[in-house]
């Protein structure tokens, strides 16, 4: 008796984990809802770790804290089965960014100052692929790089003024404070730089140093994105090349010939 309900519960572990792996990597339509529902959520957790800074004080802000890790540490198990190699799946870096993340938030107070670092699962959600696979059957397939350009710089922006808040402005708290820092970011970011608001000593200069770099290069990249010609994606059966011009004949690699279908 003992030994049919282990087998009755290996089978039934079998299924959910097959069940999942479809709902996570498929392409039906109860797949993709999935999918969308579950960037939805992803997208609000996002939101409040922007909104964290601002509502730290709050009396309520461990629960949601802490009910906002359980959703996290319940989608990570479900990655965890729904994936065919688990060890190779936890040596991805959006898999060790999340358990990052999860880890700042079941230790909030221990890990406050590293709290800014959340907002990376924005980065970490546009690495997925569950929204560019919808993206790809649509009539906006040719936005994909624009919109990983714009993903790429809102996570910067968001980290960087997160970690300025956190460092630069611990004497100014709430929501005056987070905008201070916004503020001084994208004014850095777009090497404006009013003056009225500086970071302080050799570490400040240091920072605005980093941000005026990196935040052209990602502003330059995403003028690119949205100016240059469109390209599609279409694997090179010869060389692999993934990015193609949309009325190539020939791969520009290796010469190969392409059949890339017309677009719908």
């Amino acid at each position: 008796m003992s030994e049919q309900a282990e087998t009755n519960g290996k089978a039934g572990f079998g299924r959910a984990c097959d069940r999942l792996r479809q709902l996570y990597h498929g392409r039906s339509p109860a797949a993709l809802r999935f999918q969308m529902a579950a960037a939805i959520v992803d997208l609000l957790i996002i939101a409040f770790f922007i909104a964290t800074p601002m509502i730290r004080d709050r009396p309520d802000f461990l629960w949601i804290d802490y009910t906002i890790a359980a959703i996290v540490m319940i989608e990570i198990a479900a990655r965890m089965l729904a994936s065919s190699n688990v060890l190779r799946l936890l040596r991805q870096p959006t898999m060790l960014l999340d358990l990052f993340i999860l880890a700042t938030l079941l230790a909030p107070e221990s890990l406050e100052n590293f709290g800014f670092l959340r907002i990376l699962r924005l980065w970490s959600l546009s690495q997925r692929g569950l929204i560019w696979g919808q993206l790809r059957e649509t009539a906006f397939r040719q936005w994909e790089d624009a919109a990983k350009a714009v993903i790429n710089l809102a996570t910067f922006l968001f980290v960087v003024t997160g970690f300025i808040y956190t460092f630069f402005f611990t004497g100014r708290t709430g929501l005056e404070g987070y905008v201070d820092a916004f503020y001084f970011t994208v004014t850095t970011m777009t090497t404006t730089g009013f003056g009225d608001i500086v970071l302080p000593g050799i570490a400040g200069k240091l920072t605005s140093i980093a941000v005026m770099i990196v935040g052209i290069s990602l502003f330059v990249r995403l003028a690119q994105a949205v100016f240059r010609p469109t390209k599609v994606t279409f694997p090179c059966p010869d060389c692999a090349l993934q990015r193609h011009e949309p009325d190539a004949v020939h791969c520009k690699a290796c010469g190969h010939k392409l059949r890339i279908p017309d677009p719908d």
